[in-house]
């Protein structure tokens, strides 16, 4: 479980999948919270061949770091002492690809080749944190549990990482996966960054606030972050119902945390997130 953490608010932004020229300057940071941009994504793929393949815990970077590069990440550090910079493993796709979590040559042999070379991208990148958001897998969920568990717990142990989270969303398969990690390494996790986002355009605020007490069920003693997409699409909750229903459970006092995952961006909802940091501040 986490610790002094959950006693403080915090804002989370997913940046730089879409290559679209994004800077952190373009988020605006607001000092009364804690600020954690997360950089997406990391994945232990490779685009060599094609159609990409899997590395085996080898992770290459697959951000926008001509823009979001070391030098940068330091300067946001150094103007916005409240915030820190971590980076996502897995993602949704690869070069138009599906990511699967993916072993073929053992636990052991995957948890050291991702250490390495987590270790090397999170030390050249001065990064605080990681989040896992497989979203589909070819190993059973006892599998991703030891490599995920054992990698946070090296991690952290080695003091390369401040923090952690998981990116679950709501599918059974999905929830099978993380629920059975979160009950074996609920310790080592901070933050539960669950993508409500997803259930559909159709979603009512009631229904946002009871989606997220299940979870809060589902991941029981978690620093569970509430969610919204900036993108307007027909297939993702609107942002006005997830500020609704934010404001409902802090009225409610089960909401602490927020976080935005960035789609494509564009000016004007820089006042969205503005808002979004004041209804957790």
């Amino acid at each position: 479980m986490a610790t002094a953490a959950g006693n403080s608010n915090l804002f989370r932004d997913y940046i730089g999948v879409l290559y679209n020229g994004v800077t952190f300057a373009d988020v605006p940071v607001d000092p009364r919270v804690r600020f954690d941009y997360i950089l997406a994504f990391v994945i232990d793929y490779t685009t060599a061949t094609e159609p990409p393949t899997p590395t085996n815990g080898r992770f290459n970077v697959f951000w926008q770091d001509s823009v979001l590069s070391p030098a940068a990440i330091a300067e946001v550090k150094r103007r916005n002492p409240n915030v820190r910079v971590g980076v996502s493993l897995g993602g949704a796709t690869v070069s138009g690809s599906p990511v699967f979590f993916n072993v073929t040559c053992g636990v052991d042999a995957w948890v050291r080749n991702a250490v390495e070379s987590l270790t090397g991208i999170i030390q050249r990148y001065g990064l605080d944190g990681i989040d896992i958001d497989y979203e589909e897998f070819q190993v059973d969920p006892a599998t991703f549990t030891e490599c995920a568990g054992r990698l946070v717990a090296a991690l952290k142990s080695s003091g390369v990482i401040r923090f952690a989270s998981i990116a679950p969303y709501g599918n059974a398969d999905v929830q099978r996966y993380y629920r059975t990690l979160w009950a074996a390494h609920s310790d080592a996790i901070d933050y539960v960054n669950f993508q409500f986002y997803a259930y559909g355009a159709s979603t009512t605020a009631e229904q946002y606030v009871r989606l997220f007490h299940e979870q809060i069920f589902n991941y029981p003693g978690a620093n569970l972050l509430a969610s919204f997409n900036t993108a307007a699409t027909n297939t993702t909750v609107p942002v006005d119902t997830a500020l609704s229903a934010c404001h409902s459970a802090i009225a409610g006092q089960a909401l602490r945390h927020l976080y935005l995952d960035c789609r494509p961006f564009e000016k004007p909802r820089i006042q969205v997130r503005d808002a979004s940091a004041s209804t957790v501040g």
